[in-house]
């Protein structure tokens, strides 16, 4: 993990400036790169890195890097999995006196062989600018499922980047006006989607597009390079996809495996950590692994004993972090101003918990995130299928006489409880295809939502989804909700959550189930392979057969998540309760107090469940107060 930033002119020539808010943006990526900071500048751009090293230990492997030339600057982020074969493939040591034995000189040589042509051979996960002096033009590139990020802001005739949105307030005067459209989004989904931001003058590049700036003309525009396609492939059978499924699992564990420095990884308990430290433990690498997990306090939120039987199968190195609301409340603020933006993920104070307990062990943590949008396991695929046998077979009367039963139940604060999956599917089962998939997840419903920002005049989150939905051409709706999955939850939630609470630490995560090779293999698998009746991950499980303990293949998808519905009766009330006074809700200047209060109190009362609403709506006042009011989110990071 590294921070890369920089600044292109857009016609004037920059100056000494530039290179002070150069090495200032820097210095808030320190975390990200605690072992060396460097610079390289010229009157048209400077570039800014800051190095975690883990491929190549030595200072050859600094960066930012130049050929020797100096006609080709490079600023990274990331790991390029396959890059000694792409080294052997192109003869690249032949051609070029390498000084290190580093992913990013072989990125930098890629580029003077076949320029960004080179994207079409690497695979896994990258942010990084290019400066091509000689022909007058640089790129920011970020990878293809936006395992990295980078951040853009235009300003004063000039574009920066950065790998994270606190480097760019650094940039003097730079406008902080807040976009409401992304928040009024983010009250939906409990995280900002696409290339919005909390800040409107920031934006997100998104995965698979690049910039590409003329700093002669000062021009600059931004494109798509990659999309990924789901194109069946009606004949594989299941014998043959499994078969290569299982030695692309292999393939990409083996390659990710690979490093300087000690590896660990991840360990929840299901099916995609597991199988990661199965073919570990068949490539002989599990025993000098280390692995942690989250251990809930609340019993219907652990998945100990799964992890128990995973770390009895493979015997890594394991190490069990505990987790209850005196862990979580003081890091409620710390967390935040990493993020740098809210989340409503309930994951993300856990797996914070997680990296730090992991840091003085290891300094890459792998981890299974992917696997469940790769391989249709979640809980609203299988909803999918049965909304469209319930409304096949259950006519309008019986399922408004059904909805209005479900109603009736008493709330349950046990995760996934049959009162929450009863009242979310019903009422969800009544709207569209893509409608229906957000409203099985929604945190703020539409109603609640208009009610907490009235006057946005915005289109509805449902409309934003179900736009994109219908603008995708593959032949299966299944195939079009899993491109949404990995567009906008894994991509704005997943790695975001990710990103910046394994980087607090200065830990580089790695993602093998999003090795380009096995996700665009997993896309031509026919659906009825993947998704087998009501059994999600139906070719994968088939796929690691002999590779996982029986009990992991046969349990149910859980998903690590903290159980902030019965932990706001209790261990979190009084914090919220501060923070949703009409004071705090009402400094906003956008935001309703009487909708907070109103949905504070049905949870209190135990009339409605209100947690994950709640919990995205505790978040947002926590950054508000942060980035916003008081300004002071620079107090709680620590390099």
């Amino acid at each position: 993990m590294c921070g890369i930033c920089g600044v292109f002119g857009l016609g004037p020539v920059l100056d000494d400036r530039d290179g002070a808010t150069a090495r200032r943006m820097a210095a808030m990526l320190r975390h990200r790169g605690p072992d060396g900071e460097g610079f390289l500048s010229d009157p048209h751009g400077v570039l800014g890195n800051t190095r975690l090293r883990i491929t190549d230990l030595s200072a050859n492997g600094d960066l930012p890097m130049s050929d020797p030339e100096g006609n080709v600057w490079l600023s990274y982020n990331g790991e390029i999995t396959n890059f000694i074969a792409l080294q052997e493939r192109f003869d690249l040591g032949r051609k070029y006196a390498f000084r290190s034995s580093s992913d990013a000189e072989v990125l930098l040589y890629l580029y003077k062989e076949m320029g960004l042509d080179l994207l079409r051979h690497v695979t896994g996960m990258f942010a990084f600018s290019l400066y091509d002096r000689k022909a007058g033009r640089a790129y920011i590139v970020r990878d293809f499922f936006g395992l990295r990020p980078v951040f853009y802001a235009v300003h004063g005739r000039r574009l920066f980047f950065a790998s994270e949105i606190k480097a760019l307030l650094e940039i003097p005067d730079l406008p902080r006006e807040i976009d409401h459209e992304a928040f009024f989004h983010y009250f939906s989904l409990a995280y900002i989607p696409g290339n919005k931001t909390p800040f409107s003058v920031i934006r997100e590049l998104e995965a698979g597009r690049l910039i590409e700036v003329d700093v002669r003309k000062g021009e600059w525009k931004e494109r798509e390079y990659y999309r990924l396609r789901y194109d069946q492939d009606p004949a594989l059978g299941e014998r043959e996809a499994a078969s290569r499924l299982r030695e692309l699992i292999r393939d990409s564990v083996r390659r990710n495996l690979r490093a300087d420095k000690p590896v660990g990884l991840t360990l929840s308990g299901g099916v995609d950590t597991g199988s990661i430290l199965g073919m570990a433990r068949e490539l002989g690498a599990s025993k000098n692994l280390h692995t942690f997990s989250i251990a809930m306090s609340e019993p219907s939120f652990d998945e100990s004993r799964y992890q128990r039987t995973l770390v009895d199968f493979a015997r890594p190195v394991h190490h069990e972090i505990v987790v209850r609301p005196r862990d979580v409340l003081p890091h409620l603020e710390r967390h935040i101003a990493f993020m740098d933006e809210p989340t409503g993920d309930g994951a993300a104070i856990p797996l914070y918990l997680l990296a730090q307990e992991a840091k003085k062990h290891v300094s890459v943590l792998l981890s299974g995130e992917g696997g469940d949008e790769v391989f249709n396991a979640y809980e609203t695929h299988r909803a999918y299928k049965l909304r469209k046998l319930y409304r096949t077979w259950a006519p309008g009367a019986l399922r408004r006489a059904i909805r209005a039963l479900a109603r009736l139940l008493p709330v349950s604060h046990k995760k996934l409880s049959l009162d929450f999956l009863l009242k979310r599917f019903t009422e969800g089962a009544e709207k569209g295809t893509a409608a229906s998939h957000l409203y099985w997840r929604h945190a703020w419903s539409e109603d609640d939502k208009r009610d907490l920002m009235p006057g946005g005049g915005f289109q509805g989150t449902d409309r934003l989804l179900s736009d994109a939905f219908d603008r995708l051409d593959f032949d299966d709706d299944l195939n079009r909700l899993s491109w949404l999955d990995i567009k906008h939850y894994f991509v704005d939630d997943l790695m975001v959550k990710n990103d910046r609470m394994i980087s607090a630490h200065s830990l580089e995560g790695r993602y093998p189930y999003m090795d380009r090779p096995l996700v665009e293999f997993a896309a031509t698998i026919p659906v009825p392979l993947k998704l087998r009746g009501l059994e999600g991950r139906h070719i994968q499980k088939k796929a690691l057969a002999g590779c996982l303990p029986p009990e992991i293949l046969r349990r149910k998808n859980m998903g690590l998540e903290m159980p902030y519905s019965p932990w706001f009766m209790d261990g979190f009330r009084a914090a919220a309760s501060r923070y949703f006074s009409r004071e705090t809700v009402e400094k906003t200047g956008f935001l309703k107090f009487d909708a907070v209060e109103r949905l504070w109190r049905e949870h209190l009362s135990r009339k409605r469940d209100h947690g994950r609403a709640l919990w995205t709506m505790l978040n947002f006042l926590v950054w508000f107060d942060l980035f916003v009011d008081r300004g002071n989110y620079k107090r709680h990071l620590s390099y």
